[in-house]
């Protein structure tokens, strides 16, 4: 069973940055694409950026330049680091682990932008 546990969300003014943190248990880990979505208020929820387990990263259009996504496979774990932070970034953003068959989400964490 696989458990993914998020932190790092809160309130930011705009052009602010944070850096979320995904910790995942299970032994998968390193095999795994790990993602982070988001899903703002009566939207669906969107990949913002993913990343495979020897390093490959892909980033949305409208993320790309601000938003960082990292992995420590050592330590399971995949981080978020958001710069140049605007209102329309704020949403829940959830962590997510795909593997052939396995789709695990975390309960995710609110990101605010706003002055």
């Amino acid at each position: 069973q696989v458990q993914l546990v998020e932190s790092g969300g809160g309130l930011v003014q705009p052009g602010g940055s944070l850096r979320l943190s995904c910790a995942a248990s299970g032994g998968i880990f390193r095999l795994a694409v790990m993602g982070w979505y988001r899903q703002a208020p009566g939207k669906q929820r969107e990949l913002v950026a993913d990343i495979t387990g020897d390093g490959n990263t892909n980033n949305v259009d409208s993320v790309k330049g601000r938003f960082t996504i990292s992995r420590d496979n050592a330590k399971n774990m995949v981080f978020l680091q958001m710069n140049s932070l605007s209102p329309d970034d704020t949403a829940v953003y959830y962590c997510n682990l795909r593997f052939l068959a396995y789709n695990y989400w975390g309960q995710g964490t609110q990101v605010t932008v706003s002055s």
